[in-house]
């Protein structure tokens, strides 16, 4: 019980409570296409991302489903889906104006909420690669233990896509500035991600970590000031191998381990039910002194 009751001081110090509850949570689905893409680093085209945006749309994507039995909502953005960024591996994927613009969709829409428990996840084919890099570059190391099979690629695709993130991650080995890694390595959904968690930082909003390529902008922020995401626990611990490497730097330790690796916010919705139980834990039980008096 000691871990749920950790949770219940968490979620109660962020919400300003002393009894914490989850009766709004919320999972914001940023989505985008990635130009590194064609370089063949992905088990399925970028196509993909438009089809799964209008799976979220019509409340029919897995994370639909985990938010019905979680009492959640889903709103998925839009912030490039058909509007692929550069290739990273050898430009960066996003100028300054669209960064900029990114940034403030995932402020902005944080901004919009009404929600006690913030969830925050992606779609973008190719976007395990952007992810990786960021993580690299950030941490300032080898790129392939970052390297994962994403989608599900095969050994020979898993190759490149180590040498894709090696090349990107060489190609910035003087950019120092987190925020300029991202926007040079990441994607638009990682910068807007980005932009979300800050905003719920400012807001006193409580976050739940999903997967690696969602957690990969926390890595941005914290490189900045680990306060910037000291209202977020990790939700889960993805089968990507860099999502593991990243949360222990992050000091994160998941509440699921369960070698998801499907995105979409899916692995922190499965941990919200557990979130609620730790706060009803500490509400709605009553202390062994409580309950027995003080001379039991």
């Amino acid at each position: 019980m000691a871990r749920l009751d950790e949770v219940a001081v968490w979620l109660a110090s962020w919400q300003r409570t002393r009894t914490p509850k989850v009766t709004k949570p919320t999972a914001v689905i940023f989505a985008a296409d990635h130009g590194v893409v064609a370089e063949g680093v992905s088990a399925y085209p970028a196509e993909v991302t438009g089809a799964m945006l209008a799976a979220f749309e019509a409340s029919k994507a897995s994370v639909s489903a985990l938010a019905e039995v979680a009492g959640a909502s889903v709103l998925a953005v839009d912030v490039g889906v058909g509007q692929p960024t550069n290739n990273l591996r050898v430009e960066p994927a996003l100028s300054p104006e669209r960064f900029a613009e990114c940034f403030q969709i995932g402020r902005s829409t944080v901004a919009s909420l009404d929600t006690d428990l913030l969830i925050v996840g992606e779609m973008g084919i190719g976007n395990t690669t952007a992810a990786a890099a960021v993580s690299a570059a950030i941490l300032g190391t080898d790129a392939t233990p970052f390297v994962g099979r994403g989608t599900g690629v095969s050994d020979d695709s898993l190759k490149l896509k180590a040498e894709v993130v090696a090349d990107a991650v060489a190609r910035i080995s003087d950019v120092t500035d987190p925020l300029e890694i991202v926007r040079e390595v990441g994607g638009a959904e990682l910068v807007a991600i980005a932009g979300a968690l800050f905003e719920a930082r400012m807001r006193s909003i409580p976050v739940l970590l999903d997967g690696y390529i969602a957690t990969s902008p926390a890595l941005v922020l914290h490189a900045i000031d680990p306060e910037l995401i000291a209202n977020c626990w990790a939700g889960h611990e993805s089968a990507e191998p860099g999502h593991r490497l990243v949360l222990a730097h992050l000091d994160r330790r998941p509440l699921l381990t369960l070698d998801m690796r499907l995105g979409e916010a899916s692995g922190a919705m499965a941990a919200v039910p557990l979130v609620k139980m730790a706060c009803a834990l500490v509400t709605d039980v009553p202390t062994f002194t409580e309950w027995f008096g003080p001379d039991a």
